[in-house]
C-alpha cells in the first residue's frame, strides 16, 4: 500500500498532482514545473521530504560504526557539521548516497534516499552490529521540510530564527521555529541556498503552513518532485537510480574525492582496486542547441557513430533555455570540449562535452 507523509492532506488541499514515488504518495506539482523551477531559483519553493529516510546511530562507537559502514571517515565530521558520503557493497557498488550530520559527539543522523531506506537502515545495523552503537529508525516519527531559494533565509529570519548569518552550508544547528524545535541544516538539492528544516512528525502541518505564511509577501511557493529533478540536474547533483547506483562506483561518478582509504570500510578492496586501475567510464555534463533534450537511457555516440556512453538525465534547461544532459562516456571522449552526438529516436543530436554544474547561482 502507498505510503503518506504527514503532510499528505495538506497536498491534497493544496490541489497537488500526486504520483507513486519510492512508494508513497508525493506531489509531483502543484502549479506548473516550470512556474516552480522558477520560483526557487528566483525566490524560494517548498518541499516535502518527509519520504527520505532518517537513521540515528548513538553510542560510544557511534563514529567508529560509521567510519565501517560508509566510505567517508565520519569520525572526522565535527559536531555541528555535516558530510556527503556513500553507502557501497563490497564490490565497490553503490547503494546509496546519504548526508551524515554529527548531532554531538555519539549522536549521528544518516538521512538516506527513500527508495533505499530500508537498505541503508539494515546495512548500518549489520555492519554495526558488533560495535556499542544503537542504530534506531527515526524516519517515522521525523518530518523533513525544504526551503530552497534565495528568499530562504529572509523567511526563517521573519520567524525569529537567529545565527543564519554564522550557519555555513552543510551546518545544522537546534532551533525553534514557529514555536516547534527544529534541527535546522543548510543543506539543499536544488542548487541555491536554503534549508532543511527537521521536525517531529506530528508538528509537520503547523511547520509547513508557518513557513508558507512567512513568504507570502516573497511569494514562496511549495513545489513538487518534477522541479527538484530539473534543479538539481541544472546543478549536476547526482539521483540514485539515474548517476547512481549498484553497478556504479563512486569513482565512475567522479566522487573518488568522497573516500577516505584511511579508514576500515566496506568495499574498500574493490575500491582501492578502481582508484589504482581508473574507471573505465566518466560522468559528463553534455549541451545541445534546439529544443530537442536527451533523455535517460539514449545512446551517446562519437562522431563516426560508435556507440561511446548513455545518457543519465536529460532535460530542456528551464534556467539557461538549452538541451542539457548527463552521461556516462568512456574517459577518452570525457574532455571537455568534445563533440559527441545523442541518438534520439534514429537522429543523431549534436552535443558537447561541459564541466558540471550547468549552473552555478549568482555569488
Amino acid at each position: 500500500m502507498t505510503r503518506r507523509t504527514p503532510l499528505y492532506d495538506v497536498h491534497v488541499e493544496l490541489g497537488a498532482s500526486l504520483i507513486d514515488f519510492a512508494g508513497w504518495s508525493m506531489p509531483v506539482r502543484y502549479d506548473s514545473d516550470l512556474a516552480e523551477h522558477h520560483a526557487v531559483r528566483q525566490r524560494a519553493g517548498l518541499f516535502d521530504l518527509s519520504h527520505m529516510g532518517e537513521i540515528e546511530v548513538v553510542g560510544p562507537d557511534a563514529a567508529d560504526a560509521l567510519d565501517h559502514a560508509f566510505v567517508g571517515a565520519a569520525s572526522r565530521i565535527k559536531v555541528g557539521r555535516a558530510r556527503y558520503s556513500m553507502l557501497c557493497a563490497e564490490d565497490g557498488g553503490v547503494l546509496d548516497d546519504v548526508i551524515i550530520y554529527r548531532r554531538d559527539e555519539q549522536r549521528y543522523l544518516v538521512v538516506a534516499n527513500a527508495a533505499n531506506a530500508d537498505v541503508v537502515l539494515t546495512a548500518v545495523r549489520d555492519r554495526a552490529a558488533d560495535s556499542d552503537a544503537e542504530v534506531v529508525d527515526a524516519g517515522p516519527d521525523t518530518a523533513l521540510i525544504a526551503l530552497q531559494g534565495p528568499a530562504a533565509a529572509g523567511v526563517l529570519a521573519g520567524l525569529g530564527v537567529q545565527g543564519l548569518d554564522d550557519l555555513r552550508y552543510y551546518a545544522g544547528i537546534d532551533v525553534d521555529v514557529a514555536g516547534h524545535a527544529v534541527f535546522l541544516a543548510r543543506t539543499g538539492y536544488t542548487g541555491e541556498d536554503g534549508f532543511e528544516l527537521f521536525v517531529a512528525a506530528e508538528h509537520a502541518t503547523e511547520m509547513w503552513w508557518a513557513l508558507l505564511d512567512a513568504g507570502r509577501s516573497a511569494e514562496v511557493v511549495p513545489a513538487g518532485l518534477a522541479c527538484r529533478d530539473t534543479l538539481r540536474l541544472e546543478a549536476g547533483m547526482p539521483l540514485y537510480g539515474n548517476e547512481l547506483g549498484p553497478d556504479r562506483t563512486p569513482f565512475d561518478a567522479g566522487m573518488g574525492r568522497v573516500i577516505a582509504f584511511d579508514t576500515d570500510f566496506v568495499g574498500k578492496d574493490a575500491l582501492q582496486a578502481v582508484a589504482d586501475a581508473g574507471p573505465r567510464d566518466a560522468l559528463v555534463g553534455l549541451t545541445a542547441e534546439g529544443r530537442r533534450a536527451p533523455r535517460s537511457g539514449y545512446e551517446v555516440q562519437a562522431p563516426d557513430g560508435t556507440a561511446v556512453g548513455t545518457v543519465t538525465s536529460g532535460v530542456l534547461s528551464p534556467t539557461l533555455g538549452i538541451p542539457i544532459a548527463m552521461a556516462y562516456v568512456v574517459r577518452e571522449q570525457a574532455e571537455p570540449g568534445t563533440e559527441l552526438a545523442v541518438d534520439v529516436r534514429g537522429r543523431g543530436l549534436p552535443v558537447e562535452v561541459v564541466e558540471l554544474p550547468f549552473y552555478r547561482r549568482p555569488g
